[in-house]
C-alpha cells in the first residue's frame, strides 16, 4: 500500500529533509513562523494539552546570550542561523486544560494537581509538539536544525523561568553552502517493528 501524501511532499518532510549546519542570510519572517504554528497546532497530544512554548531569538544581544550556552560544535551555526528557537515545556500547562479539553475539564485537577505529574506529561507532550514544529518548518520550505548540545540550566536561567523546562534549540533558515553531513543510516523495518 502506498501513502496518500504526494511523493514530493514525502521527500520535503522526511526523505530529503536534513539538519542544516549552514544557512543563507535570507530572513525567516514572523509570518512564516505564524503559518508554521497555525499548521502544527493541530497535532495530537494527551488531553489536547499544549505545553510547548517557543522563544524566538532574533536580536543580536539575545543571540550572544544564547550562543554562550551552546556546545562548542553548535555555536557557529547558532550564531549565523537566520532564526533560532528555544523550545520548552510549560509545566503549568494544566491551567489551560478546561479551555483546551472542555469534554473533561476536571482533568486539570484530577490528573495534574501535582507538579511531578505535570512535568512528566509536559515533557512528553511538548516533545511531540516539538517534532510537529520541526516537520512544520520543513513544510514551509525551510531547514530545521534541532540541537540538544546545550547547557539547559543556563538557557533556562537566561531566557525562561522555573515553570519552563528547555527541551532543545532549533536553528531555522534556508540551507547554505555545504549545509549537509552525509546521510546517516536508519534502522530497518524489522529492527523496529514487532507484532505480538
Amino acid at each position: 500500500m502506498s501513502l496518500v501524501l504526494d511523493p514530493a511532499a514525502q521527500d520535503l518532510l522526511f526523505r530529503e529533509a536534513r539538519t542544516a549546519n549552514t544557512f543563507t542570510d535570507e530572513p525567516v519572517t514572523d509570518e512564516q513562523i505564524q503559518a508554521i504554528y497555525d499548521l502544527v497546532k493541530y497535532g495530537p497530544t494527551a488531553f489536547n494539552q499544549t505545553p510547548l512554548r517557543i522563544t524566538l531569538v532574533r536580536s543580536a544581544e539575545a543571540r550572544e546570550r544564547l550562543v554562550k550556552h551552546m556546545a562548542e560544535g553548535n555555536q557557529a551555526k547558532t550564531s549565523t542561523a537566520p532564526l533560532v528557537a528555544i523550545l520548552s515545556a510549560d509545566n503549568e500547562f494544566h491551567e489551560e486544560l478546561p479551555t483546551l479539553f472542555p469534554a473533561f475539564p476536571q482533568a486539570k485537577d484530577l490528573f495534574f494537581s501535582e507538579r511531578p505529574a505535570r512535568e512528566g506529561s509536559a515533557t512528553v507532550n511538548a516533545a511531540l509538539q516539538a517534532a510537529y514544529f520541526i516537520v512544520g518548518v520543513r513544510a514551509a520550505g525551510l531547514a530545521a536544525g534541532p540541537m540538544t548540545g546545550v547547557d539547559f540550566e543556563g538557557v533556562r536561567k537566561e531566557f525562561l523561568d522555573d515553570d519552563h523546562t528547555p527541551l532543545m534549540v532549533v536553528n531555522i533558515g534556508k540551507p547554505g553552502q555545504d549545509a549537509w553531513y552525509p546521510r546517516s543510516p536508519r534502522l530497518a523495518y524489522d529492527e523496529v517493528i514487532t507484532t505480538v
